[in-house]
């Protein structure tokens, strides 16, 4: 048995979120067919058919928009049949360029909320975990950084974890990357090539993270659609308690994913160079360009 982790990241474009973060799901190859057969049951429970044929994506930062909380609670709580058909009456207005009627908005925001809710059940069903580093998003490189050919200091942290993790299970582990932009991606493989293949602590976790990361559009992959909404909830609703972590968070979000998050982000016992203890997989990075790992 082997771990994939799909990564996807939040708030690099520094424009209204606390925090920039990177990261994602790590789930056992063996949980993959049916992890993604369970989002394709609950994304048609939740809304009644793929978001995918309404031009629509699940994203973290549209299932979790503040309208949806707003418009969920409009009424009380649809039963699942009815809420299914109002929310594909909201869909179908919207391709038809048509202002939904008030029962449609509740039942799409609710239907927004069920899909989240049911994201972390499934992650939990099979044995998924969290990875994830966390930066403020006001980072700057200080001038004159040197450094800019080589991976972060966040970056090689989550790595550090994701190691630790599968050295923990004696198992491997491949990357699954969002693909953005080709340049972009093209930059950060570099920065990996020259992280795993030219210093020594790359080298050995390269012993058990393949360093050759895939990449796949996040319309046609459940997986990293599924962490697109976990490192949304990160951001905005999940606070380590460590000096600096101290960003405004959405109650809402909190009250949403901050239990779940905490349950499945992981945990790593820890026993090299004197020290004896567990470190977990979301790590908060205050200056990711201070120093070198």
């Amino acid at each position: 048995m082997s771990y994939l982790l799909f990564m996807d990241e939040s708030g690099h474009d520094h424009k209204n979120t606390p925090y920039e973060v990177r990261g994602g799901i790590a789930i056992p190859d063996n949980e993959l067919w049916s992890f993604v057969q369970g989002m394709q049951n609950l994304e048609n429970l939740s809304f009644g058919d793929r978001l995918y044929n309404y031009g629509k994506e699940i994203k973290g930062h549209k299932l979790l928009d503040k309208d949806r909380f707003k418009w969920s609670n409009q009424d009380e709580w649809f039963e699942d049949s009815l809420r299914r058909k109002l929310a594909l009456a909201f869909l179908n207005r919207g391709l038809k360029k048509e202002k939904p009627h008030r029962n449609e908005f509740t039942a799409y925001g609710q239907a927004c909320l069920t899909m989240i809710r049911g994201i972390f059940k499934l992650l939990d069903q099979h044995r998924a975990v969290i990875f994830a580093s966390v930066i403020p998003s006001n980072s700057t490189k200080p001038a004159g950084f040197k450094f800019d050919d080589y991976l972060r200091k966040d970056h090689v942290f989550l790595f550090e974890r994701y190691f630790d993790f599968l050295d923990q299970n004696e198992t491997q582990g491949l990357l699954v990357l969002d693909e953005t932009d080709k340049s972009e991606d093209r930059r950060f493989v570099e920065k990996m090539n020259r992280y795993f293949l030219k210093t020594r602590t790359g080298i050995l976790r390269s012993t058990r993270i393949i360093p050759v990361p895939f990449f796949v559009a996040s319309d046609m992959s459940y997986l990293i659609q599924a962490a697109d909404c976990v490192i949304y909830c990160i951001n905005w609703g999940f606070r380590l308690p460590v000096s600096g972590m101290n960003a405004e968070a959405r109650v809402d979000i909190v009250n949403e994913s901050y239990d779940w998050i905490r349950r499945l982000q992981a945990r790593i016992e820890i026993n090299k160079n004197g020290y004896c203890g567990c470190e977990w997989g979301i790590t908060y990075v205050p200056d990711p360009y201070m120093g070198r790992a």
